[in-house]
């Protein structure tokens, strides 16, 4: 099955987590209950989603990587988007499920406190995994 279309798939769910977390923030911040915990949950959906097709492509490619081709500072600068976009991924679904945990038990302090470090983590991720992808497939030059 040609799966070749899951990155575009992938980078709009990015883009759409993104949105929502930005939404998210902007609904808590108006002192809303329900509309931020619904948001939160989209957002949380959205990243899940991404996250089981990302699997999925990679698995089916098994598990090869799509080359950037430039070179020099372009390439550094890359490796250095892609290195710190890994490493704070790998965070995001721990740090997601908490704070879904903590919404639902009306847990809002803490909620709130672990929010200050996560949704800036998970913005950072899900912005960050759009630019990789705009960089390895339409932007990315010829080997």
């Amino acid at each position: 099955m040609d799966l070749s279309f899951l990155p575009t798939v992938n980078a709009s769910l990015n883009a759409c987590a993104a949105v929502l977390l930005v939404l998210w923030r902007w609904i808590a911040r108006q002192g809303q209950i329900a509309a931020p915990r619904r948001t939160m949950l989209a957002a949380f959906a959205t990243s899940s989603l991404f996250l089981a097709l990302y699997v999925l492509h990679k698995a089916s490619r098994g598990f090869e990587s799509t080359t950037f081709h430039a070179e020099g500072v372009a390439k550094l600068a890359y490796l250095g988007l892609l290195f710190s976009h890994v490493v704070l991924a790998m965070t995001v679904p721990p740090l997601a499920i908490a704070l879904v945990v903590l919404a639902s038990r009306d847990q809002r302090e803490r909620h709130r406190r672990l929010a200050r470090v996560a949704w800036p983590i998970w913005m950072y991720v899900s912005v960050t995994g759009v630019a990789i992808y705009l960089l390895l497939y339409p932007l990315n030059p010829g080997p």
